[in-house]
This record gives structure tokens, sequence and C-alpha cells, in this order.
């Protein structure tokens, strides 16, 4: 049995500011609560094949996993497994345009935890819904409140500025 929870909302901003922040991972400590550290193993740019350390502090305990990017469509999806560890998860970012030109962003993250951490799942389904719908208005609150964004070269890149 696995946990799969789906979490969307509408970030007044357009695809290409949205999705360049949200998929840079040097930025998830500012919008993912749980985050508490990042570093590469590989070189950036972000690609399928790279592999992220992520710190995290969830549900009273800390873990440390390596995301593996398995799909990356710039501005459109990005797909990331563990490459390790006792509990294996994937999280998928998908970034649409609504019609009034702004981002709908879903965050799809699974789980298949194993050993006692099955007993929890119930729990852990509810804590994922609700601290990834808390990133996304986090993440929401950023992009929207004068941040300016600006791009990289190629506009694949965006960096949040002061």
């Amino acid at each position: 049995m696995i946990v799969d929870v789906s979490t969307s909302i509408v970030i007044h901003r357009p695809r290409p500011d949205v999705a360049g922040y949200a998929a840079r991972p040097d930025n998830a400590p500012s919008w993912c609560a749980a985050v508490t550290g990042v570093r590469w193993l590989t070189e950036p740019p972000l690609g399928v094949g790279s592999a992220i350390r992520f710190t995290t502090r969830w549900l009273g305990r800390r873990f440390d996993y390596v995301y593996e990017v398995v799909d990356y469509a710039l501005a459109e999806r990005l797909v990331m497994r563990t490459a390790d560890g006792s509990f294996p998860m994937e999280t998928t970012y998908l970034w649409h345009d609504t019609p009034e030109g702004w981002t709908h962003m879903t965050v799809r993250s699974r789980c298949a935890p194993a050993g006692v951490a099955k007993l929890a799942l119930p729990l852990i389904g509810i804590a994922t819904r609700v601290a990834d719908r808390n990133d996304l208005v986090r993440l929401r609150r950023i992009l929207e409140q004068g941040i300016r964004v600006e791009r990289h070269e190629g506009g694949s890149e965006p960096l949040a500025a002061a």
C-alpha cells in the first residue's frame, strides 16, 4: 500500500517564474517547511539524472535522502524519486497556465512506507496533504508578494532577488 496525495494551487505569476523558482532545489528551504538543507551531488543545472541530497525534519524525525530527477520538462513538469533510503518517495511538480495567464501548480507526493511505518499510513497521508498544502501557500506568498524574479540566460533558471 502507498500514500498518493495531490495538492494544487493557483499562483498569480507567469508559469516560467513559478516553475523556475519551484524547480530550483536551492530554493526548497524557502518554501518547503520540512527542508532544512540541500546539497547537489551532481553539477547544476537541473536535468534528468541530477541527484540532490535533501535534509528534512518531518513528523518529529530527521531524514536525509537523495532525490534523482527522472523526468524534467522545463516549466511543465519535474519528477524526482529517492535513490536511497528505506522510505521510497516520488515527488511530481506540474505547472499549467490558467485562462487568466497565471499558474496552476500541482504537487503529487507518493511514498511506500516499509516496516513499522506502514502502521502509520493514514497519519502519513494526512500529514503529507497538510504539509504540501502549506508549502504551496508559502510558495504563493513568496512569489506574489513583490519578490522580483530574474531569469538567467535562456530563461531557464529564475532566481528570487530582494
